[in-house]
């Protein structure tokens, strides 16, 4: 069951991080990806964090998708706001926040970020193997 995509677009606004993550959840249900949960939703709420956190006033929405592609599950989250590109940091003990892409760069194979005109795009994928087909 390759090549299946789903888009959703969310406010941005507190509740819809709560709201992604669910709809993370269905989706992967559908599509017999439940081994993928934990990671996507824990990833989905870092990056729409940022989005609600950062993008403030840029645009009233937030896009997220979901890609199925030739073993790897493609998690993207895309908003307007294209005045600063999230970088990986290393925050120290004392710091109150700073650790979401640390949590996106342990837990996916691979991520990164993308322009697009206006804003950008954050990507993270996650192998689908066997034991992630439940």
């Amino acid at each position: 069951m390759s090549g299946r995509t789903h888009i959703k677009r969310f406010r941005v606004r507190k509740d819809s991080v709560a709201a992604a993550r669910l709809h993370v959840r269905t989706i992967l249900i559908e599509w017999k990806l439940g081994g993928l949960i934990e990671d996507s939703v824990l990833i989905t709420s870092e990056l729409t964090t940022n989005v609600v956190s950062h993008a403030k006033g840029t645009g009233d929405y937030f896009e997220l998708a979901l890609r199925r592609r030739s073993g790897i599950l493609v998690l993207e989250v895309a908003d307007s706001y294209q005045w600063q590109m999230p970088e990986l940091r290393k925050p120290t003990p004392d710091d109150p926040s700073g650790r979401g892409l640390l949590i996106v760069d342990a837990l996916s194979q691979h991520w990164g970020v993308r322009p697009r005109n206006p804003g950008k795009t954050v990507w993270a994928h996650l192998p689908v193997g066997p034991a992630t087909q439940l």
